[in-house]
């Protein structure tokens, strides 16, 4: 196993390849991982804070209302695997209801962040093995040797990541969690549900300007990581709805024409030129059950709040 100097040695090559090959695109793209560095996910953080910004506090009520049903259907001794685990609020509802859980896996690709949500759970639960992993998880991961292989593995998908995920990408990731969980495993996935547009547009263009901050952020990380001189000033923040793809999308919008080096490599923007760095999809739920199938999932239990505006599912290895 790669202990983490080697991981985040490959974590900055894979950040550097990536730029380097989405801003040579006709549509200027960075994948959507690269917004969570610590910076980012404490600006993450912030926004699921915000009034415009429903997904988190709807997830976490329909969590608190259906642990118990989480935890059933789980039975004791469970193991968790949280993928983007962030800081694990969420998480610390279902831990609370399982039937004393073996181990909780969290994986992220920040790790300082990482390390700070994992110690605050070790205090939370202190008869829980609580093992983090610094990574990717859209990549091939090395789980903790000692994940037990009594009791059932459930993966942990909360906050509506998976329609970050563009559909081949999904399911590539579905079936590895499949793999993660084994036979008899389950996995809780969060996804955003389709609703009206401007209800999207407000929860992803806050009037605080935090998702304008944490989109922003990019640049300032591609300046720092990467030897960017991305100017400061030169971009903006733009939410846009693609109705073709039922996904709300961030860009970086160039204010200007403007000529940027990252990695000794340059590229030009002209006035309007955006680098798009997020989408994320809204599901329902013959949608979702169609995703999970081509990954080897069924939906066992599906459950949203009183607006349909969010849903938690409960998936079981097919």
């Amino acid at each position: 196993m790669l202990d983490r100097t080697d991981t985040l040695t490959l974590q900055r090559e894979a950040f550097r390849r990536d730029v380097l090959e989405g801003l040579a695109l006709s549509q200027k793209t960075i994948p959507a991982r690269w917004l969570y560095d610590d910076r980012g996910s404490e600006l993450f953080e912030d926004i699921t804070k915000l009034d415009e910004y429903y997904p988190t506090r709807t997830e976490r009520a329909i969590l608190e209302r259906h642990a118990g049903d989480i935890a059933q259907k789980l039975g004791p001794k469970a193991s968790l695997i949280e993928y983007g685990a962030g800081a694990g609020i969420k998480t610390e509802i279902v831990l609370d209801a399982l039937d004393d859980p073996e181990l909780y896996v969290p994986i992220d690709i920040a790790g300082d962040f990482l390390e700070a949500s994992a110690e605050r759970l070790r205090g939370r639960f202190p008869a829980l093995d609580v093992h983090p992993v610094v990574g990717d998880f859209t990549d091939d991961i090395d789980l903790p040797d000692s994940l037990p292989d009594e009791g059932r593995r459930c993966g942990f998908f909360p906050g509506s990541t998976i329609g970050n995920l563009d559909p081949k990408d999904a399911v590539t990731f579905l079936k590895r969690m499949r793999g993660h969980v084994g036979r008899g495993g389950r996995a809780v996935l969060g996804a955003d549900l389709k609703k009206p547009i401007e209800d999207l547009r407000r929860a992803y263009d806050d009037s605080e300007g935090v998702t304008a901050a944490f989109n922003q952020n990019l640049l300032i990380r591609i300046n720092r990581e990467l030897g960017g001189d991305f100017p400061h000033d030169a971009f903006h923040h733009e939410a846009r709805w693609n109705d073709a793809e039922s996904a709300v999308e961030m860009h970086l919008v160039a204010d200007r024409e403007v000529s940027v080096s990252v990695a000794g490599q340059s590229f030009d923007f002209h006035e309007g030129e955006t680098i798009h760095t997020e989408s994320s999809r809204k599901y329902d739920r013959a949608s979702l059950g169609k995703l999970a199938g081509s990954a080897g999932w069924e939906i066992e239990s599906f459950w949203t709040d009183d607006k349909d505006r969010f849903s938690v599912t409960m998936l079981k290895a097919a």
